[in-house]
């Protein structure tokens, strides 16, 4: 039996939809959806009501469901996970970030069926040491996260690498590092949203926008750096490596370059032709100490895979997000 499924784990929410959406472009592909809903009126639901995805599973049937349609699924995309660097569960962030990947890797070499999941950038704690992207298992097991939601998927990206290094692995695996992460199909993200979707309601009604203040001395308010990438390229990115299943490792993706939340306040506004409007306020205390000043991307070790399109500028991205969702009375891809 030819294998074309491909199962997306957290498939309705905000990067995993957009997968979906880029995967359902193909229509010899079954493209599967594991997630929770929620209540309708939150719109979770929308993400993904556009596409024609070919099944649907609840997290909690999702090994039951591997027992019966296995031997069909090709690929596994798992981007399921507590996605909230502030949640204070230490036991739920460990039992869905690494307990829930653990056995789906297991299940994944067991049965030969590739594997990319979701790392994070939060790996990388205060930069200190740097964003080259290196998957050895000491510059890996260096690395000293601010937060069990970084922490987690810090000891995720290490287990794969030492299961692949006892060749116990999937046929291909990938685990990805985003980056700063915006675009459409964010908005059931409440206080997660990208600084993009949190200011545009503000923008919108003419009104200014509040950015944190910065506690540092090296940056001023509003110079806090982040690697900001827009979610196109990241399904871009994961398209490509579903037709790549030679790439193994953990790679960063970003846009490779770090700019400022004021340049991205700035684009929001000029994306409806307004001037900036923006003022500073205290970052909360239980964030000063835990707060990264500065992330990006080196994309190297991605290019050296094969990877060889432009990633979109911040202005674009901001810009088409905002013309082509944001401004619009359906806002959802």
């Amino acid at each position: 039996m030819s294998r074309r499924i491909v199962l997306v784990t957290g498939g309705a929410g905000f990067i995993g939809s957009n997968i979906v959406a880029r995967l359902c472009e193909d229509p010899a592909l079954d493209v599967v959806v594991c997630d929770w809903l929620g209540q309708a009126a939150e719109g979770k639901w929308r993400n993904i009501a556009k596409h024609p995805i070919a099944d649907f599973v609840a997290p909690e049937q999702l090994f039951d469901w591997l027992a019966v349609r296995g031997d069909e699924v090709e690929l596994v995309i798992h981007m399921g996970a507590i996605s909230s660097t502030t949640e204070a569960d230490a036991d739920l962030i460990v039992q869905s970030n690494f307990v829930l990947s653990r056995d789906l890797w297991r299940w994944c070499a067991r049965n030969q069926t590739r594997l990319i999941y979701a790392s994070s950038a939060a790996t990388y704690g205060d930069g200190t040491q740097g964003f080259d992207g290196k998957d050895d298992i000491d510059t890996l097991m260096g690395l000293r996260p601010l937060n069990a939601y970084g922490w987690s998927k810090a000891l995720f990206d290490v287990f794969a690498v030492r299961e692949a290094a006892r060749g116990h692995a999937p046929p291909q695996w990938v685990g990805l590092k985003f980056f700063n992460v915006y675009g459409p199909n964010e908005d059931h993200k409440g206080g997660m949203k990208s600084v993009v979707c949190q200011i545009w309601p503000k923008i919108q009604a003419g009104e200014g926008v509040r950015l944190f203040k910065s506690h540092h001395p090296d940056y001023e308010d509003g110079g806090q750096l982040r690697d900001f990438v827009y979610v196109r390229d990241v399904a871009d990115v994961i398209a490509w490596l579903a037709k790549s299943p030679h790439v193994n490792g953990v790679y960063n993706l970003g846009s490779g370059k770090a700019r400022s939340f004021k340049d991205l306040a700035e684009a929001t506004f000029a994306a409806i032709a307004r001037e900036p409007e923006i003022t500073y306020f205290d970052m909360p205390e239980v964030l000063q100490g835990k707060y990264q000043y500065f992330t990006e991307a080196d994309m190297s070790r991605l290019r050296a895979a094969g990877y060889n399109a432009p990633m979109t500028s911040l202005e674009d991205g901001v810009a088409d997000y905002v013309a082509g969702f944001l401004n619009t009375d359906d806002p959802y891809r």
